[in-house]
């Protein structure tokens, strides 16, 4: 019977969406809802696995991880990429890797969850509201104000679009910007420095990797206006994290809306968590019932396939 584990269930709920007990019969799984304290403990605990099914960017499948486990066949991943796999090592190996689709219009609407919460205080209100107090803070219109954005793919590009249906103006930057997407959505191609200067909101939708890593820093951060906040729902390295709780801590820039982190789940004592200028969830970009059903099910199909030797949506 072929050993299964499914990874990073944070919220143990992937047997709300595919019925393991039917696949009982052909394969045993075990399902870890916990992170791995660190990559030792997850080749010591994952070492009689041969296939594993992973949310994409939570657990690492890096070279040393592939290596050591012996017994591994395929890896079966959450959405049609994953950085944090070493694809390579895979290969090697000759350990297949599959994905599923998705849906990519739930991370548009958590960005515009997180600036609308910082441009009306959301979180300070409400925690105010509980205590029994009654509007404390003032906050600002977004019809008028300029909506920067690093990146104009398929995620930057909803962002922009609903962006323009607040009345914002909508500027854009990246290293491979597509100046015909620019001028079909009516946004404002610009450089680097523009962005960041001009820019009342600054929502980075660029991937991760070696070519955005430190994309912001402190040094970036200076040119920003004071009243500018920074949203982040696409990769944690994109933005030095020691250097944005410099800029909120001095109020260099008024506020931050960040869903993912450098290290995650992020530490209970990182000082992000206990800045009143920094709204904060927990990578749930993605973390929807439509997109889990999508991957769960997904994710059993092309483990059945891989089974069969007929492997489908194979990563490579």
């Amino acid at each position: 019977m072929l050993k299964v584990a499914i990874l990073d269930d944070y919220q143990n709920v992937s047997q709300q969406f595919v019925d393991l007990e039917k696949l009982s019969g052909k394969y045993e799984f075990k399902i870890f809802s916990e992170p791995f304290i660190d990559e030792a403990d997850a080749i010591e605990q994952l070492s009689d696995f041969e296939a594993l099914l992973i949310m994409r960017e939570r657990t690492a499948m890096t070279e040393n991880l592939i290596n050591n486990l012996n017994k591994l066949k395929f890896i079966i991943t959450s959405g049609s990429r994953n950085k944090a796999i070493n694809l390579e090592a895979a290969k090697k190996r000759k350990i297949i890797v599959c994905g599923t689709e998705i849906n990519i219009h739930p991370t548009p609407e958590l960005t515009w969850a997180l600036i609308l919460g910082l441009a009306r205080n959301l979180k300070e209100e409400i925690d105010n509201m509980y205590q029994g107090y009654w509007q404390t803070t003032v906050g600002v219109e977004l019809k008028g104000k300029i909506l920067g954005l690093i990146g104009l793919g398929r995620v930057g590009s909803q962002v922009a679009k609903i962006g323009k249906a607040f009345g914002m103006q909508v500027m854009a930057w990246s290293e491979n910007l597509d100046l015909n997407k620019c001028k079909e959505l009516d946004v404002l191609p610009c450089s680097k420095d523009d962005l960041l200067t001009n820019s009342d909101f600054l929502s980075i939708h660029v991937q991760g990797g070696e070519r955005y890593k430190d994309c912001i820093t402190l040094k970036e951060l200076d040119k920003m206006k004071k009243s500018a906040f920074l949203i982040n729902t696409s990769r944690g390295p994109i933005v030095n994290e020691d250097d944005l709780i410099i800029a909120l801590s001095t109020n260099e820039i008024a506020g931050a809306g960040l869903d993912v982190f450098e290290k995650e789940p992020l530490p209970e004592n990182n000082k992000l968590r206990f800045l009143p200028n920094a709204l904060l969830t927990p990578h749930i970009g993605y973390v929807t019932t439509e997109n889990y059903s999508i991957f769960y099910n997904q994710m059993v199909e092309a483990l059945e396939a891989c089974v069969k030797g007929k492997p489908i949506r194979v990563i490579e």
